[in-house]
């Protein structure tokens, strides 16, 4: 079996990181990491846009946590597929029930369905994660254009911007199967097949050695 630990830069993550302007019923989910070795996540907030909102935001069931959509009055009137809205939601907020615990080391997964998309050069959705030690961290600094990434980082979609080249999955592994051959088994078959030419090759070298030796 192979055990693959977190990463030192596993973050909030969000996919997609991409989307199309005026999409209804996109899938967002959020990767939320346990990167403490002594408190467990309790609770997980994700701010919505209130510049460029979204009209609708629904969420899918997590088994041991508890949702809630806030819809609250916008800083300013936007518009939202043409018609001119002065409320709409601005936060969605997960709560772990008494007994569910994310341990160090485990990722839960958080999938909303929002719409429509805004036309807009991209949409930054800060995250806060509380742990059971009342400590919190802010995923909220944005990914400058050069794609360094901050030290917190805000889970990002982008619409018209382009991507940042380091902002995907900086400091881990990605690995997409969808509709081909699975990559880690012909990594590790490839691997195996390495080891044992070489194994070969050194018993090879090695009855010669003992042939040469035995020769008068």
């Amino acid at each position: 079996m192979l055990a693959v630990p977190l990463s030192a830069s596993a973050h909030v993550r969000i996919t997609p990181i991409t989307a199309a302007a005026g999409a209804d019923d996109t899938l967002l989910t959020f990767a939320v990491p346990n990167e403490s070795d002594s408190a467990f996540t309790t609770r997980v907030q994700v701010d919505l846009p209130t510049a460029t909102p979204f009209g609708e935001v629904d969420y899918d069931p997590v088994p041991g946590w508890t949702a809630e959509v806030t819809t609250a009055r916008l800083p300013k009137p936007a518009k939202i597929d043409g018609a001119t809205v002065t409320e709409a939601p601005v936060r969605i907020v997960w709560t772990a029930a008494r007994g569910t615990r994310l341990k160090e080391g485990q990722v839960q997964l958080f999938t909303v369905s929002v719409g429509p998309m805004p036309d807009t050069g991209r949409v930054v959705l800060p995250a806060t994660q509380t742990y059971s030690d009342g400590s919190v961290e802010h995923w909220n600094e944005p990914t400058p254009a050069t794609g360094e990434e901050p030290e917190h980082p805000a889970p990002t979609v982008y619409i018209r911007d382009a991507v940042p080249e380091a902002d995907p999955q900086p400091g881990g592994v990605t690995v997409s199967a969808t509709g081909g051959t699975p990559l880690l088994p012909i990594a590790l078959s490839g691997g195996a097949l390495l080891v044992g030419l070489a194994a070969l090759i050194f018993a090879i070298a090695a009855l010669l050695r003992v042939r040469r030796s035995s020769r008068p």
